[in-house]
This record gives structure tokens, C-alpha cells and sequence, in this order.
């Protein structure tokens, strides 16, 4: 077999950390200085595998006895042959070999939006979360206004999108090339700007319609546009598998829901998050005609009775036992 071969480092998302050319075979591959590729790992061993010539011509990958082997597809192997899409573990280091003939696809149209990161939309992103704050402040401020009040809650809105996003940024660091920062900034700026957008609207929906829908279960809307925004975040660190992505997302957003019918259960013994609506606007915004008293006085009736029923019951039962 004729080379030149390259020995390329992977990072966990499988990008491509560093190519190291080897002219010939054998290639010796450890954390020795005699190697022909010197693996930076306290994992490996100083003579950790070998790279020979096949007897089918392929290149053939040999574990030199070392504790943590070779490792391929989950599995240990004492020997394996290698293509040009076989990534292998030494150690803690992710390698893949392929020749120089190795054939390359052509450029791919662009998909990861890398248009949308850095400054600009870490200043969008910075933007939103700061009018959440200050506009959940504002609805929640009863007291006399006070402007320490709002630059705290702008703070503490700040401080907890910067958390949240520097937490992403450093995977996306960790199992990428870069932490892109402005990406996630703008992401939870989204996410959090949806989640308010949504309680506004579902407020004045419901209280104008009387759909007590809003009200009862409004929470799994809430998990699902926060399933939503770590969807984002995931394919921002790892563009691929986006399909793998969505079914983890989508099967969070269900544990969260059924956590938290299951706590309203055991809390309240009933499924929904709240008996009624809880949220008062002006009368104006009423589009459902007011119910008479009449009409209250026979549901107060009715309700009587079942009421009665059920104590002359359990009080029956108790004097036959």
C-alpha cells in the first residue's frame, strides 16, 4: 500500500480537532516519544496500538496489550480492519485514519445558521431577556414605583440568561470547536419571550372566553416551549442528528407533564394545576355574556343535592357498620 495516510483526531460531536500525516507503514501509535503519532492521553499506553497492512490490502488496526484496549463501536477489539469512516478509541482519544485518495464530498449548502451567532444576536438575545424582566416586574409591581426594584429584576433576568446560556456555550465548547455564545444568548431570550407572550395571551383568552382550559393546564404549554428551546440549544451544539434531538426533547416534555399531573394528584387530588381561573382583567375584556343569578342560584341547587345525597350515604353506611 502506498501513502500518504492521516491520522485525524475527533472531537465527541465528530469534528475533526487534528490531522497528523504518516508517509508509511507500520504506524505506531501510543504515548511514547518513539511513536510515529503521540497520543496526549494518560489513557493510552505508551505503546498503545499498531497500524499494518491487511493480507486483503486493507489497513489493519492491533492492540499492543493494553489495559484499555481498542475500542470500536462499543466494543473491545484485539484487532480490526479499517475503512475510511471507522472511528476507533485509544484511551480517551477519538481516531479515525484514512489515505490521501480518501474521496471527499462535495461542499454542502450551509444548515447551521452560522450567520446567527456572535455579537448581533447575543445583543438580540440580551434584549429580549431584559424586557421580559423589566415587563414581568411592571406587571407585578403593586407597590410605589421605585427604579431599584427594576434594576434588580433586570439583573437578576440578565444574570440567570447569562448562566443558563454560558452553561450551553461551554458544551457547545466541550463537544464542538466553539462556544458560540451569542446563539444561545439569543435562543433563551426566544424561549423566554415565547413563555410570556403565551401566559399574556392565554390570560386574556381565557378570561375573556371563560376557558378555564388555560388555566388547568396551561403548565404543559409551558414544558413544551421549554422542550422547544433546548431542542435549539442541542442542535447548536451538534447539528446532527436533529431527528435523535426532537424525540429526546419530545420525551422530556412528557416526563415533565406527567411529574406534574402526578403532583398535582397527590397535591390536590385532582389532575389540573389550578380549580379556577385565578387571573382578573378589566370587565371590558369580557366576550362571554355574565351568567344570571337565577342561573347560579340553580347550579348552587343542584350542587346542594349531590352534596346531600353523598353525606346521607356515607351517613347510612356508617350506621349499618
Amino acid at each position: 500500500m502506498k501513502g500518504p495516510w492521516f491520522i485525524e483526531t475527533l472531537a465527541r460531536n465528530g469534528d475533526v480537532l487534528h490531522r497528523h500525516r504518516v508517509e508509511k507503514l507500520p504506524i505506531r501509535i501510543g504515548r511514547g516519544y518513539d511513536n510515529d503519532y503521540i497520543l496526549d492521553d494518560p489513557y493510552a499506553a505508551p505503546h498503545h496500538a499498531q497500524v499494518d497492512a491487511g493480507e486483503d490490502g486493507a489497513l489493519l488496526l492491533r492492540d499492543l496489550g493494553t489495559r484499555n484496549g481498542v475500542v470500536h463501536a462499543g466494543k473491545r477489539s484485539e484487532r480490526l480492519a479499517l475503512g475510511g469512516n471507522t472511528v476507533v478509541r485509544l484511551g480517551h482519544t477519538t481516531l479515525r485514519i484514512r489515505a490521501a485518495d480518501f474521496p471527499v464530498p462535495a461542499e454542502l449548502r450551509d444548515r447551521t445558521m452560522h450567520g446567527w451567532e456572535g455579537a448581533l444576536p447575543g445583543m438580540a438575545g440580551t434584549l429580549l431577556i431584559a424586557i421580559v424582566a423589566l415587563f414581568t416586574m411592571w406587571l407585578a409591581d403593586t407597590q410605589a414605583y421605585r427604579p431599584f426594584r427594576y434594576l434588580l429584576a433586570l439583573a437578576y433576568g440578565l444574570g440567570a440568561g447569562l448562566v443558563w446560556s454560558g452553561l450551553w456555550a461551554f458544551g457547545n465548547r466541550l463537544f464542538g470547536r466553539h462556544a458560540r455564545l451569542g446563539r444561545h444568548l439569543f435562543i433563551f431570550g426566544c424561549g423566554v419571550a415565547a413563555l410570556m407572550l403565551y401566559q399574556l395571551v392565554s390570560s386574556a383568552i381565557g378570561y375573556a372566553y371563560s376557558i378555564e382550559l388555560f388555566t388547568r393546564y396551561g403548565s404543559h404549554v409551558a414544558i413544551a416551549l421549554v422542550a422547544g428551546m433546548v431542542y435549539f440549544h442541542l442542535a447548536t451544539v451538534k447539528p446532527e442528528p436533529r431527528r435523535r434531538h426532537a424525540l429526546t426533547c419530545a420525551a422530556l416534555a412528557l416526563l415533565g407533564s406527567g411529574l406534574v399531573l402526578i403532583s398535582n394528584e397527590q397535591r390536590n387530588g385532582r389532575l389540573a394545576d389550578e380549580l379556577y381561573m385565578s387571573v382578573l382583567l378589566p370587565p371590558g375584556m369580557r366576550a362571554t355574556p355574565d351568567s344570571s343569578v337565577d342561573e347560579f342560584m340553580t347550579d348552587v341547587a343542584a350542587m346542594k343535592e349531590k352534596l346531600d345525597r353523598e353525606r346521607r350515604d356515607r351517613d347510612g353506611g356508617g350506621e349499618a357498620g
